[in-house]
């Protein structure tokens, strides 16, 4: 074995900064300072190009262009977007339509989970909010990698799959330039690969929901994928009780009874896309389609912190 390719001559190099409106920290094993910068430069550039490709932010981007013709015409887009687009759908089949990326249209002034929040919107307007929601409305023309969603005032948004999709799009792309080992982590949806300097697998804290910052498990691993929905991460209280920024698409309303759902994937895209809806879906049921998909696992903390995992999963 070559010097350089022996992992213990190398040490850890990590980054943090905020891209995609979150905080990203970015390590790699590296032999020296000059190639870990060089190479953490790489991702941060993908995630970059990534998040133009993605944001609404940006009048003229792609989401922006989709949206801005709802119910208009259909729009060309990179075959990258479409694709995304594609197999976003696909999480909304199989999740029943929990995960939906046309979750855009759901009026901001009604759900700003902030401290001027002090009672919930009737059960009736938001209903009426989340008429649009429905990913069966989004028509995809592979041939022509077009996009139209048929209904006017529908939007797409990618706050479900972006960060997950980023952090898979950086890993590749390191791996690509011959880098062995390394983490993504994009607030908590992280990618890790390869080993440590001393050869051990990497240590994943499983966060506390009432602490965010201390951890309750932790898990070693290799070549995964791990992201966590929580509702410590935005939440507003009212008479005393505690409501999720997660809003089940089919009411409109927040979720109760589950405080945080972190899955363990191969990848990045799809276990950031997951938790989520897991969360919408409750614990039975998620739980039930966890363990219907390979190479798949999940941990529920429950609102009086029960925990409840999918099979074979084993927590320290």
């Amino acid at each position: 074995m070559r010097a350089e390719n022996n992992i213990a001559n190398k040490q850890k190099y990590s980054k943090s900064l905020k891209l995609m409106g979150n905080s990203f920290t970015i390590t790699v094993v590296a032999v020296n300072e000059k190639t870990g910068n060089e190479n953490i430069d790489l991702a941060i550039e993908e995630i970059r190009r990534i998040e133009r490709l993605l944001t609404t932010f940006k009048e003229d981007s792609q989401t922006n262009l989709i949206n801005d013709n709802a119910g208009i015409r259909p729009v060309k887009v990179d075959l990258e977007v479409f694709s995304l687009i594609e197999r976003s759908i696909g999480i909304s089949r199989i999740t029943q339509g929990a995960f939906d990326i046309s979750y855009g249209s759901i009026d901001k002034s009604l759900w700003n989970f902030d401290r001027t929040m002090t009672s919930l919107p009737d059960a009736q307007t938001a209903l009426k909010m989340v008429h649009l929601i429905d990913y069966r409305n989004i028509i995809l023309d592979r041939k022509n990698t077009t996009v139209f969603l048929k209904e006017k005032g529908m939007r797409i948004g990618f706050g479900g799959i972006g960060k997950g999709y980023a952090a898979e799009m950086a890993k590749q792309i390191l791996i690509k330039h011959n880098v062995q080992s390394g983490i993504i982590n994009a607030s908590g949806d992280l990618s890790a690969w390869g080993l440590q300097p001393d050869g051990r697998k990497w240590t994943i804290g499983v966060a506390d929901p009432d602490s965010p910052n201390a951890a309750f498990s932790y898990m070693e691993i290799s070549n995964k994928a791990v992201a966590t929905s929580g509702n410590y991460e935005k939440f507003v209280t009212i008479d005393g009780k505690k409501y999720s920024h997660t809003i089940d698409p089919k009411t409109g309303l927040p979720i109760t009874g589950i405080k945080s759902v972190t899955i363990i994937a191969s990848n990045a895209e799809f276990a950031d896309a997951m938790a989520t809806p897991i969360a919408v879906m409750g614990i039975k049921a998620g739980l039930f389609l966890i363990d219907q998909i390979p190479d798949l696992y999940c941990i529920i903390i429950d609102d009086h912190n029960k925990i409840y995992t999918s099979k074979n999963i084993n927590l320290k």
